[in-house]
């Protein structure tokens, strides 16, 4: 509930089926169990406060006032408004729904802000691409842990977006007949293909805010905030570090 209510409150009362949509691979009736109910135990508009607040008590304790209110995140924030307010709202209804949220004032909650609307508009961009290429729910999980980088494994994604192992295997034999996955449920050369098509299109629709930025203020972007993300990493408060650990070696 805490997941699907904090990632949905800039949209308002939504539905469970409006969010389901948005979000594409939950299963609908998992949705259904935590929507509309949790806009009864709090408003859209408290779960957006509380978010903010939990993630500068969280971000706080992990990094410390110092780190915080340093320059370098000071300048960090800077360069990711810069690309955050270069996002397209037009077909992505999470991004702008985020994007209509006022801007917070401390700078590490602005990069936080910031990296939400990237976070949403690459998201919003890449079910753009999984609909064009007509892979749906189940399909887009399954082909996602084929490739062996996802950040779970095949029972673990089934699992965390609530599919049944019917379901799950259905979908697998589909691709199968579809020639997308061999007989080991490896992703064939069509597969592979299939699934960089998808990330090709993503990127593409996900670059230009950073191409507002330029190159160099986008590497220097990075450069600010790889420290930041090793620390949050290394501190292992993050749910499911282990699946990060093991996907990135």
């Amino acid at each position: 509930m805490a997941y699907f209510a904090g990632r949905a409150a800039a949209l308002g009362r939504a539905s469970s089926a409006a969010v389901a949509a948005m979000f594409y691979n939950f299963n609908p009736a998992l949705v259904a169990r935590h929507l509309p109910r949790a806009w009864d135990l709090a408003s859209p508009e408290c779960v957006i406060e509380a978010r903010l607040t939990a993630v500068d008590r969280a971000l706080r304790r992990i990094l410390g006032d110092e780190a915080l209110d340093s320059p370098e995140v000071a300048e960090a924030a800077a360069l990711a408004r810069v690309a955050a307010e270069a996002c397209s709202p037009e077909g992505r209804p999470l991004c702008a729904a985020h994007a209509d949220l006022p801007w917070p004032r401390e700078p590490h909650l602005v990069l936080w802000h910031a990296i939400t609307l990237l976070r949403e508009h690459r998201g919003d961009g890449h079910i753009t691409a999984l609909v064009g290429h007509g892979v749906g729910a189940i399909a887009a999980l399954v082909t996602d842990t084929a490739t062996g980088r996802s950040l779970f494994r095949a029972q673990q994604m089934r699992e965390h977006r609530d599919w049944s192992e019917q379901e799950w295997d259905a979908e697998v034999t589909a691709l199968t007949e579809s020639g997308f996955l061999d007989s080991s449920g490896q992703l064939t050369e069509a597969g592979r293909r299939l699934r960089s098509r998808i990330e090709d299109a993503t990127d593409a629709a996900a670059a230009p805010p950073y191409r507002s930025l330029g190159a160099e203020r986008a590497e220097r972007l990075i450069a600010l905030c790889k420290p930041l993300r090793d620390a949050v990493v290394a501190s292992g408060e993050l749910p499911g570090n282990d699946a990060v650990d093991a996907a990135h070696g």
